[in-house]
């Protein structure tokens, strides 16, 4: 670079070499994380600059300490929002803001993501998440719909094909009348491990929009079928303000769910017979709490909360379901998503503003998360 300034008086600077490199550890605005089921593989989900696209980030995983290691990056549908493994390990699904769902294989041996085909459309906006059965048979996509439109909403059900990984509408897809009748505005969506059961967060959240833009405050629930993956609904439960994002433990005895207004967590017990929740309580998290997962014992629980830049930690009553909190730990700026490792020894951020995933160890013994060293 050099600078010039017009005569009289003026003239050229000295050159400056000025290098522009590629955030290859988060993009831009990284949305999601994902672990693959052998833990081998770490994929991020970046919504981009406004009208950029976006993209999705691919990592390797160090065994032995946890760190991520950068293998790429490749390009999905507009606004990548969302991002989920199949549990063999065989494919990922992106669900993409702009109205869309993104389906890749994964190399078993590089982890490097190859598109099967064009992103399937849907009929909604604002697609906010994507989540895949415990058997891989189907997925369901959950969109918020058109925030001046207070009647769309959906959460759309798909197959899935065990050879291709393409995906296929099946019949049973939930579309909103909202929150006058069905509930609208999803945000995500969790299914219990035995695959009976589905649990939808209806809030309309949108922390990266400054607030929210609807919802009912209510946890939707659903049964499964077995055969075509179709959703019924078995009524709704109420929640805190503006629910974000629901996750099941994983003995399916417990859901919990983000309250992104009220700076809480909601607890619940699942009916093993019929999948209804039943509430034992809020518990308070940090500053709009965005989302929850659960350590693969069911021992722990992590909440990130984007407007306090950290992570609270629970620890997670085998019994009740309960969970007591054991402090919290910084995180980037506007944390987004934490996906713990399928060992239960690491746990992994994206922070949408920082642009960057904070890196954890987890204490086996106490759940406590340290920054993993580099």
């Amino acid at each position: 670079m050099t600078v010039t300034n017009p005569t009289p008086g003026g003239g050229t600077s000295n050159s400056l070499t000025f290098t522009a490199t590629t955030n290859t550890m988060g993009a831009v605005a990284p949305q999601s994380i994902a672990v693959d089921p052998a833990g081998k593989f770490a994929y991020v989900a970046n919504a981009g600059c406004p009208d950029s696209g976006g993209d999705v980030s691919m990592y390797t995983i160090n065994p032995t300490t946890g760190a991520l290691a950068s293998i790429g990056m490749i390009a999905p549908g507009s606004g990548p929002d969302f991002l989920a493994v199949d549990p063999a390990g065989k494919f990922a699904y992106v669900a993409n803001s702009g109205g869309s769902t993104s389906m890749y294989t994964i190399d078993a041996t590089t982890g490097v993501l190859a598109s099967i085909g064009p992103p399937v459309p849907l009929d909604d906006e604002f697609t906010d998440s994507v989540t895949v059965d415990p058997f891989g048979r189907f997925a369901y996509v959950a969109s918020s719909g058109d925030v001046w439109d207070i009647d769309f909403g959906s959460v759309v059900a798909y197959t899935i094909n065990p050879t291709t990984g393409a995906l296929t509408p099946t019949t049973g897809g939930i579309i909103a009348t909202g929150i006058n009748g069905t509930p609208g505005f999803f945000n995500s969506v969790a299914v219990d491990p035995s695959g009976k059961f589905a649990y939808a967060a209806d809030g309309g959240a949108c922390p990266q929009c400054e607030g929210s833009f609807g919802g009912s405050s209510s946890v939707s629930m659903y049964t499964i079928d077995s055969t075509t993956g179709a959703l019924t609904s078995i009524g709704i439960i109420t929640a805190g303000s503006v629910p974000d994002f629901v996750a099941v433990d994983p003995a399916g005895k417990f859901a919990y769910v983000t309250n992104y207004g009220s700076n809480e967590v909601s607890m619940y017990i699942i009916d093993a017979t019929t999948g209804a929740l039943a509430s034992i309580g809020n518990i308070a998290a940090g500053t709009g709490p965005f989302s929850v997962a659960v350590d693969p014992a069911g021992k722990f629980a992590y909440v990130v909360n984007f407007s306090s830049n950290d992570v609270s930690m629970y620890t997670i009553n085998g019994t009740t379901g309960a969970l007591t909190p054991i402090g919290t730990i910084a995180a980037g700026l506007s944390p987004t998503s934490i996906a713990v490792h399928p060992s239960g020894k690491f746990a992994y951020v994206t922070n949408f503003v920082s642009n960057d995933v904070s890196m954890y160890t987890i204490d086996g013994a106490t759940g406590a998360l340290t920054v993993l060293e580099q």
